[in-house]
């Protein structure tokens, strides 16, 4: 089988590799569609952000995927061959509150496929049962990719900010996980104001949806939103860019007793506290993947209302044109761009 390698800096190889044999508990997944993520482009450029060691060059990444299931390994029983699923990104110890609870990515001993063990992009891929979401039949491969990393935080947060037809939500970032953010604000009901300071970004948000844009390097965003909600402020706010801008402009821009949703990655900022949390009463989640138990629920809002996550599907690639798609998608140029497979 081919499987895409990070074996150097900014350098990926496409290498032939055995299939791997599912062991017990196991399942053998043949790939059919893997979404390439930011966090990919963390070690394709050399940076870490979950605990890894020099044999990380080795694995094959990919956290984003959708396939069939293959082949079963020992005492198997939760599905069966021919199975379409995605995959739940996150290996925990299966037996601490966080784990029995189904929020897998908060284990003490989290673990990500693509990271830890060898990632979706590649033509098999093992994972156990219990990672295995079940597909709604009428989800192609593509959407269930972009379903799981994109569609489950953003359905998640979304949820976590109670937002309704009668909310409003500034979106900060409108690269692939903000966009994926308006589609999922607009299914609930929110008006939503998407903030960037690209504006070929900003174009696609309207095209998804969003009922404002506005590009902070051109107005004062916070002031902008304020003026859009009558004074008021947003109800709340979801960053997706990785700044501390970013963050404190959706600090800024919300009302008394608003609500933001940090899901982009930033390791550093400084704040307001008094001012942008005591004397506003406001509260800061930090939104991070999906429980286990809600996939059929995420997976059901997304086709009933319809959720169309291709929107943000930039560009499809075989495995083969590994190297390509990564360094489209380092550009910045676009939104997701997906491994797909054919039959």
């Amino acid at each position: 089988m081919l499987a895409a390698k990070l074996p150097r800096l900014e350098t990926v190889e496409v290498v032939e590799e055995p299939v791997p044999k599912p062991g017990k508990g196991e399942v053998l997944i043949k790939m059919k569609a893997s979404a390439l993520c930011r966090s990919d482009l963390h070690r394709y450029h050399g940076t870490q952000i979950f605990d890894e060691d020099e044999s990380a060059c080795y694995i094959t990444p990919g956290h984003e995927p959708c396939g069939i299931v293959e082949e079963l390994g020992e005492g198997v029983t939760k599905v069966k061959k021919g199975d379409r699923v995605a995959i739940y990104l996150g290996l925990g110890c299966g037996t601490c509150p966080d784990c029995l609870r189904g929020d897998i990515m908060l284990c003490s001993q989290f673990k990500c496929i693509g990271f830890a063990v060898n990632g979706a992009h590649a033509d098999y891929m093992t994972i156990p049962e219990e990672n295995c979401l079940l597909l709604p039949e009428q989800m192609d491969y593509v959407t269930g990719a972009l379903a799981t990393d994109v569609g489950g935080t953003l359905y998640t947060a979304c949820k976590r900010l109670e937002l309704n037809g009668t909310k409003t939500v500034a979106i900060f970032g409108c690269g692939p996980m903000g966009s994926g953010g308006i589609l999922m604000a607009k299914g609930f009901g929110a008006e939503v104001i998407a903030v960037d300071t690209d504006e070929q970004r900003l174009e696609l948000a309207k095209t998804l949806g969003a009922d404002h844009i506005l590009n902070p390097a051109k107005a004062d965003a916070v002031a902008e939103i304020k003026a859009l909600t009558g004074g008021r402020g947003a109800d709340a706010s979801i960053v997706t860019a990785g700044n501390s801008i970013a963050l404190n402009s959706a600090l800024d821009c919300v009302k008394s007793r608003g609500i933001v949703g940090q899901i982009a990655e930033c390791n550093q900022a400084t704040i307001d506290p008094s001012n942008q949390f005591v004397r506003k009463l406001i509260d800061l989640k930090g939104c991070w993947y999906f429980n286990r138990s809600d996939w059929e629920e995420i997976a059901e809002f997304i086709v009933k209302k319809p959720i169309d996550l291709k929107k943000i599907c930039s560009s499809t690639y075989s495995i083969s044109e590994a190297e390509t798609a990564f360094r489209l998608f380092d550009s910045g140029k676009v939104q997701k761009v997906v491994f797909v497979w054919d039959d």
